[in-house]
């Protein structure tokens, strides 16, 4: 590990954010020993690495990849443009990205960012290529990398693609038997980086219970989600989860709540500016009314 591009980072880091030496060593270390950091002279204790980190906002694991990881800025730009992509539902653009940076060393001779490589060619087999099987064979393969007995959050975020992957396939029960345990990992978890993957596990737990016909289980578990959202002041989803309450609502043919929920739904997405569902909705809304007039 490169003691020394680290300590270049947290100079770095500690400047952009306005702090002295001495404020970041604050109830940490010495300001000396900040210094010599900063340098690259000593090996910083993983607790002191750990404290510095949580002052500067960063996670502790961005330091440990930064030490092994030459460029670490270009594979945090790709790891980006592919989030972006991925929230974009834009699979040609991960199938274009992975298929660049498939030739490239900072990927393929390191075991995380391979892992990432092989998440992204997973989704794009499965959305773009319409692969299924493979898709699902990439994402197991991509898991068993870093496979441990305690799943971290990036398991995780791999593990619900497996699971989409097997709900779009009409295996919903295979689907609930990936995002349960996740769950009960993702429990475990303290802190973690994306708020968002809490809500995102929900609602794909929620959509599999309601395939199955369990309404009720599916309720509880989008308003588990909302509660998150709001919890964590996270907008992402909280559109989509009160839509799928009323659709579950509206299954069980009760429609003045169905429809509550829906319009709660539209609130959301108008804040958000997003109008992509809004006639849809609305005609929903429309055939409620009709079955309340009876």
């Amino acid at each position: 590990m490169d003691f020394s591009v680290i300590g270049k980072k947290i100079k770095e880091l500690r400047k952009s954010v306005g702090f002295s030496q001495r404020d970041l060593a604050r109830d940490i270390c010495t300001q000396a020993q900040i210094s010599k950091i900063e340098k690259g002279d000593v090996l910083p204790l993983a607790s002191t690495l750990y404290f510095i980190s949580q002052r500067l906002g960063v996670d502790i694991n961005y330091f440990f990849d930064l030490g092994t990881t030459p460029r670490l800025d270009y594979v945090q730009e790709v790891n980006n443009q592919l989030k972006l992509a991925r929230r974009k539902l834009d699979y040609p653009l991960i199938k274009e990205i992975v298929e660049i940076e498939e030739k490239n060393p900072l990927f393929t001779t390191n075991k995380k960012n391979y892992q990432t490589l092989l998440w992204h060619k997973a989704i794009y087999e499965y959305h773009v290529n319409h692969h299924a099987e493979k898709a699902l064979s990439l994402v197991d393969k991509a898991i068993t990398l870093t496979f441990e007995k305690v799943w971290a959050e990036r398991e995780i975020e791999i593990i619900i693609s497996k699971g989409i992957f097997l709900y779009e396939e009409g295996r919903y029960e295979e689907a609930l038997d990936i995002y349960l345990p996740a769950k009960d990992h993702l429990d475990d978890i303290i802190y973690l980086n994306d708020e968002t993957i809490r809500s995102r596990l929900l609602y794909n737990m929620a959509k599999a219970f309601t395939k199955l016909e369990n309404y009720k289980q599916s309720i509880n578990v989008c308003e588990q989600a909302i509660q998150t959202c709001i919890r964590k002041d996270l907008l992402f989803l909280l559109g989509e989860l009160h839509y799928h309450i009323g659709y579950n609502y509206e299954l069980r043919n009760q429609f003045h709540l169905a429809k509550k929920f829906m319009q709660q739904a539209l609130d959301i997405f108008h804040l958000q500016k997003n109008d992509q569902y809004s006639d849809f909705i609305h005609k929903k809304m429309v055939i409620f009314d009709k079955h309340l007039q009876y």
